[in-house]
C-alpha cells in the first residue's frame, strides 16, 4: 500500500506565491506542489525553474503548474493572488477589489471537491480570510489567514537585535489587524522567561522611547519595504511555510494567525490576528492572552476598525 502524499496548491505565482514555493522546496515540506496563476506562462516558468533546483533540495518534491481541478486532491490551498498594495495605499484600501477576485477563486476551488485547509495571505488578510470562510462554507477551523505571523516575526527580530539575543529565544506577540491598528502585547513579552521590562531595566542607557520605536518599525515595516523595493515577499513566504509545516506535521504549534473569534477576547464574527494552536485539523484552539487594560482597549479598537471596513462587503448580520 502506497503512503499518502501531501499536496499543496498555490493560487497566485506573483512575488509572494513564487517566494513561498521556493522556500517550501528548500525545506522539503511537501511531496507535491502545484502552481496556478492566470498567467499560465509565469506558472509554467516557475515550475520549470523550481524543478531544475531539485538536485539541491533536501527531499524530492513533484512540482508542476496546473488548474483548479488539481485542488480536489490538495491538503492545503494557499491563496496569494489578488491586487497588490501600492505605495501610499493601506491594506484596507484593497478590500473591495480583492473580495471580488476571491469570490471567483473560491468558487473554482470548491468546484474541484477540495476538502483540505485554506491558507490566505492576500491583503487585507483578515477580511479576505473571512471572505474565504463565507464563500467556501468551510468550518472556521479550516480557514486560516497569515494574520500577524510576519508582524510577530518582525517584532521578535527587532527585540532580539536590540537586546543582542537570538531572535528564536524572544517570545513576544503582535495581535490585532494585520495593519495600522495592530498592537504589541508588552505585558506578555519575555526572553528566556524573564519579562522584557526586566531586560530593559538592565540595559545601559535604556529609554522607553526605544521600545516604542521598535513597535513603530514593526507596524510600518511594509510601507518602508514597499517604498524601497516595491513589495514584501520573503518574510511572509517563510511565515507561510512555517504555517504549512505546522499543519502537515501536526505540530500543535502556537502561531499568530488570522483566526475566527467566537467569544474569545470578548469578540465575535471576525477573523483577526491572535495566537492559536495549529495542527493537521487547522486551528485547534485560540490562545487567550491576559491583556492589560490598555492592550484590551487597543485590541477592541482594532476589531472595530476591521468590522467597519468589513461592512462595505459583508454588512453586519448578513
Amino acid at each position: 500500500m502506497l503512503n499518502r502524499v501531501n499536496r499543496v496548491v498555490v493560487i497566485g505565482a506573483g512575488f509572494v506565491g513564487s517566494s513561498y514555493a521556493f522556500a517550501l522546496l528548500n525545506q522539503g515540506i511537501t511531496e507535491e506542489l502545484v502552481l496556478i496563476d492566470l498567467n499560465k506562462e509565469k506558472a509554467e516558468g516557475d515550475a520549470m525553474d523550481l524543478n531544475h533546483g531539485l538536485p539541491f533540495a533536501p527531499s524530492h518534491t513533484k512540482i508542476w503548474y496546473g488548474d483548479y481541478s488539481e485542488c480536489g486532491e490538495a491538503d492545503i490551498v494557499v491563496i496569494t493572488a489578488g491586487a497588490n498594495q501600492k505605495p501610499g495605499e493601506t491594506r484596507l484600501d484593497l478590500v473591495e477589489k480583492n473580495t471580488k477576485i476571491f469570490k471567483g477563486i473560491v468558487e473554482e476551488i470548491m468546484a474541484s471537491g477540495f476538502n483540505g485547509i485554506f491558507l490566505v495571505a492576500t491583503n487585507p488578510v483578515d477580511i479576505l480570510t473571512y471572505a474565504v470562510w463565507k464563500f467556501s462554507g468551510f468550518p472556521k477551523e479550516r480557514v486560516i489567514g497569515s494574520g500577524t505571523i510576519l508582524d510577530t516575526a518582525r517584532f521578535r527580530f527587532l527585540l532580539g537585535d536590540y537586546f543582542d539575543i537570538d531572535t528564536r529565544n524572544v517570545h513576544a506577540y503582535i495581535i490585532g489587524e494585520h495593519g495600522d491598528t495592530e498592537l504589541p502585547v508588552w505585558s506578555n513579552a519575555d526572553i528566556a522567561g524573564t519579562a522584557i521590562s526586566k531586560w530593559a531595566e538592565s540595559k545601559d542607557g535604556f529609554r522607553q522611547e526605544e521600545l516604542d520605536q521598535i513597535f513603530m518599525n514593526v507596524r510600518d515595516a511594509a510601507y518602508h519595504i514597499i517604498e524601497k523595493k516595491g513589495a514584501t515577499y520573503y518574510g511572509i513566504a517563510m511565515g507561510l511555510v512555517r504555517l504549512t509545516k505546522a499543519i502537515l506535521q501536526n505540530e500543535n504549534s502556537v502561531l499568530t494567525v488570522s483566526a475566527y473569534l467566537d467569544g474569545e477576547y470578548g469578540q465575535k464574527d471576525l477573523y483577526i490576528g491572535v495566537p492559536a494552536v495549529v495542527n493537521r485539523d487547522g486551528v485547534r484552539e485560540i490562545v487567550e492572552l491576559e491583556l492589560s487594560e490598555e492592550e484590551q482597549q487597543k485590541f477592541t479598537h482594532s476589531v472595530d476598525v476591521l468590522k467597519k471596513t468589513m461592512n462595505s462587503v459583508f454588512p453586519a448580520g448578513k
